[in-house]
């Protein structure tokens, strides 16, 4: 089973606005609400993909009740701790003119020691070996940033597997604790090592292939490093994969990185090789950052944009 986690989802809403502006009146020409946080927007990718999962996570408010209402009308299954306090509402503005993408968001409501524990048995109840974990997305106040790190290491005595999808510090000690595959984009990965990875407004690859690398130090067996539109790097020990974008017009990107993560996982439930991981996962990234908003893609455009895809290694002889 796919368990994903979300600490601090949200409800999502996203607003168009054509030529946004700073400190000055904008008109929303439209506006969408949906169920977010990084956990939330795997399971659904992974829906639109055939397979299965569990969302977990903290929820609260009317904001919460959307949520879990929005989550059962997709078929997901899940299974959140109650909190006080209101899960927040984090804006998403999108400028089909500029083609910019702005996020705002909240800081979400605070998690008590009762309810983290509350959280771990439900998460890690008759975990075994088939399971996958994924640990993503913002850490909520209340808990400590080396919680991924507990709980990837706790996975592993258990003989599970692990996805980290995180940021700053939860990234670090995350990393350090060997999850099996761990998931940056480039800006993360750079304040990761704290050194630029960038050449002439590129990716420098055999600097960002290095830094990747690195990650794999502590026992994980890939890193699967998000590259915007560029595409992305898969990277394991002996092998690099550079896995072209495909041209498409962004209408959000929200969920996209996400829709990776869930195609990563749907992989390792298959046993899938490093480089049959590389298609399905610039398809499902391609289709999501084609939807509006953060909403499912639509799982019949899959197979396009997987004919799509191209990719050339760069290292080694991937299997």
């Amino acid at each position: 089973m796919i368990r994903t986690l979300s600490l601090n989802p949200a409800v999502d809403r996203t607003a168009t606005i054509a030529r946004f502006a700073v400190d000055a009146v904008n008109r929303v020409s439209a506006t969408r609400l949906d169920a977010g946080g990084k956990g939330i927007n795997v399971s659904k990718a992974i829906g639109c993909m055939g397979g299965k999962s569990v969302a977990y996570g903290f929820l609260g408010g009317a904001a919460g009740r959307f949520i879990r209402s929005s989550l059962d009308g997709q078929g997901i299954r899940h299974d959140f701790v109650e909190v006080d306090g209101e899960t927040r509402t984090n804006l998403k503005i999108v400028d089909p003119v500029l083609g910019t993408h702005t996020d705002v968001n909240e800081s979400g409501p605070r998690a008590t020691e009762e309810a983290l524990a509350d959280l771990e048995a439900r998460l890690f109840g008759e975990a075994g070996t088939e399971d996958i974990f994924v640990f993503s997305g913002s850490v909520c106040p209340g808990v400590e940033p080396g919680v991924y790190a507990s709980w990837i290491r706790r996975a592993r005595s258990l003989g599970a597997r692990t996805v980290l999808d995180a940021d700053g510090e939860a990234l670090a000690l995350g990393v350090a604790a060997g999850p099996t595959i761990v998931k940056p984009n480039l800006d993360e990965l750079e304040r990761l090592v704290g050194s630029p990875l960038t050449k002439a407004g590129h990716t420098d690859q055999g600097a960002a292939i290095a830094a990747a690398r690195g990650l794999l130090s502590s026992g994980a067996r890939l890193a699967v490093v998000s590259l915007g539109p560029e595409g992305a790097l898969f990277v394991d020990r002996d092998s690099a994969i550079m896995a072209h974008g495909i041209p498409v017009k962004a209408l959000s990107t929200v969920g996209a990185g996400d829709s990776v993560v869930a195609a990563l996982c749907l992989g390792l439930e298959r046993g899938a090789s490093l480089e049959r991981l590389v298609t399905p996962a610039i398809a499902a990234g391609t289709a999501a950052a084609a939807t509006a908003g953060s909403e499912a893609f639509d799982p019949s455009s899959l197979a396009a944009y997987e004919k799509l895809v191209t990719y050339e290694i760069l290292q080694g002889r991937p299997e």
